[in-house]
């Protein structure tokens, strides 16, 4: 006997429960009208056979798929080499999985990437997309607006030149950028360093910019402390940071702290420092951002770092897909996130942690 053959079907639980194929149909799909009694006995029956709803059918009734696409703007190897994206992933997981939705992933190589990614998104396999990583010149935003799939960002808006995606109601989540990078800079002028570098993140993303900003924000109330050579550009990545601190030594080696863009470019930034043969934090002070466990701690010394809520932040876009989707609205209001007027993006707060580095 084949699977498709002994797999119990539709009609096999109305005949078990004693009651039309309809009513079976009704209960199973979640809708109204049906008596609870004769909604327990089709439950009773879908649990004694084993039924499982043919998926296909089910979106044919219900209109919906259970599926939310997550979209990471980056190719498979950053994707998977580093930490931040492990732990978005599971809070998205986690908050889909309790309310038994299924995550697709898809992952953007190039260029190629994004056109095939638009027609997924429209061919409507998903009910709704998480999108996060994105690049100021990346056309996703605009392709997934005209897909019409309700979608929710990780980061502030602010990509290409495509004035659509940078529409007010947009729906994103991000952390307190700016302000997570003033305090790092603060604390390190706090302990008297005045040499105070930045080593960027890659600068065609808004978190690196914002972060680029509290950093200067910071420096311009220490009188005399600005110096834009030390502002030295790199991606958020450990190589990025180890070539980025080698050129600030090289142009500045009386520096005496370093703010780096994340953690990984902090790591990196260690690395180089160690073989300089400089002490960390008795000759240069170093910071990071996004306090990924257990990078900080293994790190030598334990890195000071700016925590932001990575995996609260996933979750966080996935509940506020969620709600738009339950709430009945249409694509184009479920996208805004809110009845009404559009809802602005949600900033979650950063905390300065302090362990050895600085």
């Amino acid at each position: 006997m084949t699977e498709a053959a002994s797999r119990p079907t539709l009609e096999a639980v109305a005949a078990r429960a004693g009651v039309s194929r309809a009513t079976v149909s009704r209960v199973v799909n979640g809708g109204d009208g049906v008596r609870e009694p004769l909604a327990e006995r089709v439950r009773r029956a879908v649990e004694e056979l084993g039924y499982v709803p043919n998926q296909a059918a089910r979106s044919l009734v219900t209109r919906r798929h259970d599926a939310v696409a997550v979209v990471i703007a980056e190719p498979e190897a950053r994707v998977f080499a580093d930490p931040f994206f492990a732990l978005q992933l599971r809070g998205i997981s986690k908050e889909l999985t309790a309310h038994d939705n299924q995550l697709v992933l898809l992952l953007t190589e190039g260029r190629a990437d994004h056109a095939r990614v638009a027609r997924y998104l429209a061919g409507g396999h998903v009910d709704g997309a998480l999108v996060f990583s994105l690049h100021l010149d990346d056309p996703l935003p605009g392709l997934i607006r005209d897909a019409g799939v309700p979608t929710v960002f990780g980061g502030r808006p602010g990509w290409g030149e495509d004035t659509r995606a940078a529409d007010p109601g947009v729906v994103y989540v991000d952390c307190d950028n700016r302000g997570g990078a003033r305090a790092a800079v603060r604390h390190l002028l706090g302990l008297g360093r005045r040499r105070v570098a930045h080593l960027t993140g890659a600068l065609d993303q808004t978190s690196a910019v914002d972060r680029l900003d509290g950093y200067r924000d910071a420096m311009a109330e220490a009188p005399g402390a600005s110096d834009p050579r030390l502002v030295v550009e790199s991606d958020f990545t450990p190589s990025g940071g180890e070539r980025a601190m080698r050129e600030l030594l090289e142009r500045c080696p009386d520096v005496d702290a370093v703010f780096a863009a994340n953690d990984l470019t902090a790591l990196g930034a260690l690395r180089v420092l160690r073989e300089s043969g400089r002490r960390v934090p008795e000759d240069v002070a170093v910071i990071g951002f996004d306090d990924m466990l257990p990078v900080t701690e293994q790190a030598d010394p334990p890195l000071t770092t700016v925590r932001q809520d990575i995996e609260g932040m996933g979750r966080l876009m996935a509940r506020l897909l969620l709600r738009g989707l339950a709430g009945g609205r249409d694509r184009e209001r479920a996208a805004a996130g809110a009845a009404g007027a559009p809802t602005a993006g949600t900033i979650l707060p950063t905390t300065l942690i302090r362990r050895a580095s600085a």
